[in-house]
């Protein structure tokens, strides 16, 4: 792992490089021109290489898998995505006389929670919030420190937890379904289009991800009378070697369809494995399962065949405001993988908080977090606009299902957007605990 000094900038939209020397940051100042008072993480000095130059500078924070952990890959697009949205805030003259930047307090976790909660403690003294918490675990090890100190974050996660207040202390710009959620709107999806199956199996990485899916997958099949055959915990094949246990149970239960909340490699291996050993029935993966770089390996084939993505908002191919504008940030050059929407998406809450905080006269730290109660975010189009501080509209949430396709962009070609659950469920708490 690369030392914590490492400052990470962008290539991929040449967005500003971190100035060894930037300004340091003010305790308190005050934006004579719109009359905003300003706390920690925001100085009057603009930003390094700042888009405007008599504007100030709000500072947030990232946390992220960027390399040497098991979604350095996401974790570095959605990185960029959320460079590219911040960099069109300033372009369009930044939020109440200030730009942002993302980059001089930016921080390689490897997804570790030790890492994740050292290199928090490093940049806390010095953000106005965190644009990027990268995981469930490493998010919760810091939410304490995060209570005590006002300080809101957006999540790299889909954990059900992030939608209920009790449990991420009401700190959490959350957007989108939960992995929970996802299970049930994937399943009324499947059996609409394939009618509905008689058992089902999941396959998943137990705790905030595979067993949060997992509980969304046996809510929905007890709501209709469908079989569990078995909830499989398997790991990263950095630590288990291979996907053989899994494959193995798929084979001898022989389930209608497979539920699979895993990285991309192990869903391509379980997917493959199952399909060349004999296995008819179909797979839904998870949003973490797919990867553009599946198309050049040898599962390919049986990905095609038989797996359906599932997505909280529309993919590449989507054709709302949101999507457009994502597009248009890369002039014409593709994304590593959709990593780089997750990013942008995940950014609109943040701009929308820092804007009615400006709104009632003062960026700090716990106005933000007072600001999040009633706060609406229009997500153009990618997602349905939403309202914090509601109790979660299951029937609100809405996926975006996809096929393989090596003749579109970025792999995935949707077959099906806003779709959303016709299964009623019990959703009034965590799913699971991490």
């Amino acid at each position: 792992m690369r030392s914590r000094s490492r400052r990470w900038g962008t290539t991929l939209i040449a967005a500003p490089a971190i100035l060894a020397l930037a300004a340091a940051t003010a305790c308190t100042a005050v934006d004579d021109e719109d009359d905003v008072t300003a706390g920690v993480g925001v100085t009057e000095e603009p930003c390094p290489d700042a888009v405007n130059a008599d504007n100030g500078c709000i500072y947030l924070g990232v946390l992220s898998d960027l390399e040497g952990g098991p979604f350095a890959e996401l974790g570095a697009q959605i990185h960029q995505g959320q460079l590219a949205f911040w960099r069109s805030v300033n372009e369009e003259g930044g939020i109440a006389g200030y730009d942002v930047d993302i980059s001089r307090y930016t921080r390689n976790t490897a997804y570790s929670v030790d890492q994740h909660a050292t290199e928090y403690q490093d940049i806390e003294p010095h953000v106005l919030a965190l644009a990027m918490s990268l995981g469930t675990p490493q998010t919760e090890s810091v939410l304490p420190s995060m209570d005590s100190s006002n300080l809101v974050a957006v999540p790299g996660s889909w954990w059900s937890g992030l939608h209920f207040d009790e449990a991420d202390r009401g700190l959490i710009l959350e957007s989108g379904y939960s992995y929970c959620t996802e299970s049930v709107i994937g399943l009324d999806w499947f059996s609409e289009e394939y009618g509905t199956p008689e058992t089902l199996l999941t396959v998943g990485y137990p705790g905030d991800y595979g067993s949060d899916s997992a509980v969304g997958a046996t809510r929905w099949a007890e709501a209709n009378d469908v079989e569990i055959l078995a909830q499989i915990d398997t790991a990263p094949n950095a630590m288990v070697q291979n996907q053989d246990a899994a494959v193995e149970q798929i084979l001898s239960q022989q389930p209608d369809v497979v539920l699979i909340a895993t990285a991309p490699g192990e869903a391509a291996e379980i997917v493959a494995k199952a399909v060349s050993r004999g296995y008819d029935g179909r797979f839904l993966g998870s949003v973490p399962t797919w990867n553009p770089r599946l198309l050049e390996t040898a599962a390919i084939g049986a990905l095609t065949a038989r797996y359906n993505h599932v997505g909280p908002w529309q993919g590449w191919d989507g054709d709302s405001a949101a999507l457009s504008a994502i597009r248009e940030s890369l002039d014409g050059r593709l994304p590593d993988n959709q990593g780089y929407i997750f990013g942008w998406v995940w950014s609109y809450p943040l701009k929308s908080l820092l804007e009615a905080a400006a709104d009632d006269g003062e960026l700090s730290r716990s106005a933000l977090r007072a600001a999040i109660d009633g706060l609406e975010v229009d997500y153009e189009g990618a997602l349905p606009n939403r309202t914090f501080g509601e109790p979660p509209a299951f029937d609100e949430m809405s996926a975006t299902i996809s096929v393989p396709d090596a003749e579109v962009e970025l792999g995935t070609r949707a077959i099906a957007d806003g779709v959303t659950a016709t299964t009623e469920v019990e959703y009034d708490a965590p799913c699971v605990q991490p």
